[in-house]
This record gives C-alpha cells, structure tokens and sequence, in this order.
C-alpha cells in the first residue's frame, strides 16, 4: 500500500528483457536507505518487489501482465521513473490510499499554465473513467492527484510548482502516456452495491442508498 507521495526521481539504468518479461535496474537514494530485498517500492506508479539492490540502485521484475497493463513497457535507459516505498503503519497519510495495482493508461492530451500551475488533461476509458470523480483522488504514476473536472473521455488535474518539479509530470509533454490508478475506496463501493463490471454479474448486496442513509453514511 502507498500513498501517492513520491519519495524521489530515480533513473532507469539498465534493461533486460526476456520473452514475456523484463528486468528493471533503477538508480536511486532514498528508497534504498533500510532497503531489503522482497520490499515492495511503486515505480512509476507500479508496485514492484526489490529482487536485488546494491550501494547506488535496485532490481526489480516485471512480468507480462505488467508490461501490457501499464507504460513500463516503453521505458527506456535514462528515463526518469517516480518511486515511493510501502506504507509504514503509523506514517502521515499525506496523499490517499493507492495499491499500486494500475487499472490502465491514459494519454496526456493538453498542459495549459494557469498561474503557477499546469491543468494537465489526460484521456482514458470509460472503464476506469467511472472511479474519476470531480474533487476525488486519482493516482497518475503513482502521484496522488486532486481532480479538477471529469469530461466525456478525460479529466484533468493542476499541477502545484513543487509537484512538477520533483515528479515526472514535470518532464512529460503532450502524446506521453501515463499509469492510472482509479480511487481503492469507489471500487470496493463499486463491488458492495453489486453494481455490473464489464457486463459481468456481481451477487446481490444488502448494501443501498437507503440502507448508508439509515445508518448515518449519506
């Protein structure tokens, strides 16, 4: 578990690819300090294990499901990557709660400076669409980020000075791609109300908005 507050940029530094899968090498300070090896530390949004590190950077495996599901496929060496190590009981929870499990990619389609900040827009689906909502939290490689506005098949989000300048949304432009992760709390609510997912039947809930409103949740 994460909170979407990114602890450092670290660099990519080698890459090794097998048939359906790959060997990240990511430089890096921060996340290595206590470092042990099983550690889970979010790349770029995704949870990673440490399978080896060393004075100056980690290794971690990335599997197939991986490489189709979220950009680390189209890494490449020098790239910068935002990490965050897991959740310590009783640390700050600074950002929301983030699983490092990424439900898809979207495409940043406009920056626009407003200010001091940057509205980044990014298009995606429609099935990780309904977790976005105006206000709520959304996970962009691994940044929690506060939704500005939900649009037919986008939604933006403003980015502070400090936020651009020590994450990799200060380096990416229009056309990149980045790892979304919907909010952990609006799919469980999701799975509760038995609503449909992609057309698949979930099993009936006792849970509705009359029962949340009888007992004091809406």
């Amino acid at each position: 578990m994460f909170t979407g507050l990114i602890e450092e940029l670290g660099t990519v530094s080698a890459l090794a690819g097998g048939e359906n899968s790959a060997r990240i090498t990511v430089a890096a300070r921060i996340v290595l300090e206590q470092l042990n090896i099983g550690d889970s530390i979010a790349v770029n949004g995704v949870c990673l294990t440490v399978v080896d590190y060393g004075k100056s950077s980690f290794q971690a495996d990335v599997m197939r499901e991986t490489l189709l599901k979220s950009s680390l496929g189209a890494l490449k060496t020098g790239d910068k990557v935002n990490l965050e190590r897991a959740l310590r009981l009783g640390d700050r929870l600074g950002g929301h709660l983030v699983s490092g499990h990424i439900d898809g990619v979207g495409v940043i389609i406009n920056q626009q400076v407003v200010d001091i900040a940057v509205v980044t827009e990014i298009q995606t689906g429609p099935a990780l669409l309904k977790y976005v909502i105006p206000k709520g939290s959304v996970a962009v490689d691994g940044i929690s980020l506060t939704v500005v506005e939900v649009k037919k098949d986008s939604f933006t989000v403003s980015l502070i000075p400090h936020t651009a300048k020590v994450t990799t949304l200060g380096y990416k432009k229009k056309g990149d791609t980045v790892n979304l992760e919907g909010d952990l709390i609006g799919k469980y609510i999701e799975r509760f109300m038995g609503w449909q997912d992609q057309g698949s039947e979930k099993p009936p809930s006792r849970v509705s908005l009359d029962f949340l409103a009888e007992h004091g949740f809406a």
